[in-house]
């Protein structure tokens, strides 16, 4: 264990560095002097509608040099799909180019299809210049008002233009454009000579280098987008608000009718039938069924939860500032691996709290709990990447770097977890004793729920979550139905469906996405994120459930 220890504080050394590489990359302080070089790196291409389906920038028969030099990159970088390497254009520092050559080729019947069919797809390209990432179209479609595809005008840009602004001595702004004088058709399938070109405009601004990426956390923040938003959210906040309200005097009223009642009824003759949720007071603490499979699942979903309020917490104090390039998946893998211990100390504790025995077992089923539905997808993903031939399909030595980081890291945490866990000795607080034998439940009807609001303040979503779970709770309770523990987990949880519902409504009726691969990565990753929903909502809405039956039943007399 010690050793394991050694190698997880040697590993979190490097993933630390790591880190840091992704956060200095995107923000470097360099000054360049007149003439020098400014690094301009081509990232990746693809489709403008498949967000998800990306490839290398020389996949398609650009200018390219004999020896392509690839970027070192971090590990968010490459999780996130980025594959730089140096652009062939030469953008030295308050050096102005008009018209200058990057080369001369033929571009033969096979490259010319390459190009056509990227051009029909809307194909964008990205770069980064001094870190500032810059996005331009490779070429447009002429439609000229023409439904059948095959009468369409194919043309490719062959002409870039770089307008750059400088304050001093630092690069502060880029901005790329084409000449939509200079195109080149490719409708036929024939081979063309084309001269690719480029200029280089440079212009002072006195805009302050710490204000340069402004613009792109403005670039979504128009002020319709602005005004949509802002109501969204006010109108989310009074909907809670009103509900929240309305759940808490609905409930404080039945529950002091009820305690009153109860109170009333044992003054009154001993040999008195019970009814409602008292009735059940001998079986509503009796421990659920898959005791250990409920325990991985609370564990888990408090590690989620705790994943979620550190990130948050991160992108509060700025960390994730506008295209800093793989932070944030680099700061999911770090905090998901240093988190595993909160996992596993939360499922051992509470399923020994439930008199479980196979505690070993029941930590091998938290590791794997999300881990494993999770490791499932990407093999078929990352399998539909590699056949793709897209930036999505991870190298295999990030493979390895992450197998290693859940080897050495995120599973002896987890055993360290669960070991203290388990060393708690802490006992279930029930307030009421459990009855030898359960007594049976009456048929119910089924209960459904709605959820007006969705996602859009995670505070509003938990306490939707919580409320609307120990309203529920507390139908069921009053039905006289004690088995309440898996349906609090699964109606907090069960927001994570409507969220996957919704996927299918956005995918087909609000986006243009399109291709068995974005397809396959848009279902298969956001099923990974709703199952996470699942989990953590799950957790709130047991824990809610929890607190609130604890508190009902310590307010009644109890034998």
């Amino acid at each position: 264990m010690a050793a394991a220890a050694r190698a997880a504080a040697a590993l979190l050394m490097l993933l630390a560095l790591a880190a840091a590489g992704g956060v200095a990359a995107d923000g470097s302080d360099h000054r360049y002097k007149a003439g020098e070089a400014v690094p301009l790196y081509a990232n990746k291409v693809g489709p403008f509608h498949n967000p998800s389906e990306t490839y290398r920038y020389f996949d398609l028969p650009f200018c390219s040099p004999e020896k392509v030099k690839e970027k070192s990159e971090a590990l968010g970088e490459v999780l996130n799909g980025d594959r730089l390497v140096d652009a062939p254009y030469k953008l030295d520092f308050r050096v102005d180019h008009d018209s200058k050559s990057v080369c001369s080729q033929k571009l033969t019947k096979e490259d010319v299809v390459k190009f056509r069919n990227a051009v029909a797809k809307d194909y964008y390209f990205q770069m980064y210049y001094d870190d500032l990432p810059l996005w331009g179209f490779i070429g447009k479609v002429e439609k000229g008002g023409k439904a059948d595809p095959s009468e369409w005008k194919y043309y490719l840009y062959r002409h870039i233009i770089f307008d750059i602004l400088f304050n001093n001595d630092r690069v502060i702004e880029i901005n790329v454009h084409t000449d939509q004088s200079a195109l080149v058709d490719l409708t036929e399938d024939k081979e063309v000579d084309v001269e690719f070109l480029y200029s280089v405009k440079w212009k002072e601004t006195p805009t302050p280098f710490e204000k340069r990426m402004e613009k792109y956390s403005n670039s979504s923040n128009l002020p319709h987008h602005l005004e949509v938003h802002w109501f969204s959210i006010i109108n989310s906040c009074v909907t809670v608000l009103l509900l929240t309200g309305f759940l808490a005097t609905i409930l404080m009223r039945v529950l002091k009718n009820d305690f009153v009642k109860y109170a009333h009824d044992e003054e009154a003759a001993d040999d008195q039938e019970e009814s409602g949720w008292k009735y059940i007071h001998g079986d509503v603490f009796r421990f659920p069924k898959n005791k250990s499979l409920f325990s991985a699942a609370l564990g888990t979903g408090t590690q989620l939860f705790a994943l979620t309020t550190f990130i948050f917490l991160l992108a509060l104090v700025g960390v994730f500032y506008p295209y800093n390039r793989g932070a944030l998946f680099t700061a999911l893998v770090v905090i998901y691996a240093l988190t595993s211990g909160i996992a596993g100390y939360i499922a051992t504790s509470f399923y020994c709290q439930l008199e479980g025995t196979n505690w070993v077992r029941n930590l091998l089923l938290t590791g794997c709990l999300f881990c494993g539905p999770l490791f499932l997808t990407f093999c078929f993903l990352n399998t539909v990447a590699i056949a793709y031939s897209a930036t999505a399909a991870l190298p295999f030595g990030t493979i390895c770097v992450i197998v290693l980081i859940w080897t050495l890291v995120t599973f002896p945490l987890l055993v360290l977890g669960g070991i203290a866990g388990k060393n708690s000795k802490t006992e279930f607080q029930a307030p009421c004793r459990t009855t030898k034998y359960p007594r049976e439940i009456p048929p119910l009807p089924w209960i459904y729920t709605i959820y007006s609001i969705l996602f859009i303040v995670f505070i509003i979503l938990l306490i939707v979550t919580a409320f609307i779970t120990v309203a529920l709770t507390y139908f069921q309770l009053a039905a006289e139905d004690h088995e309440w523990w898996w349906r609090s987990f699964l109606c907090g949880g069960s927001t994570g469906f409507f969220v996957y519902g919704y996927c299918l409504y956005y995918y087909y009726a609000r986006s243009d996405m399109s291709g068995f691969m974005q397809t396959s990565f848009f279902f298969g990753y956001m099923a990974c994120i709703c199952y996470a929903f699942f989990l953590m909502l799950g957790m709130v809405g047991f824990r809610a459930a929890l607190f609130f039956v604890r508190h009902i039943y310590k307010s009644i007399k109890c034998e």
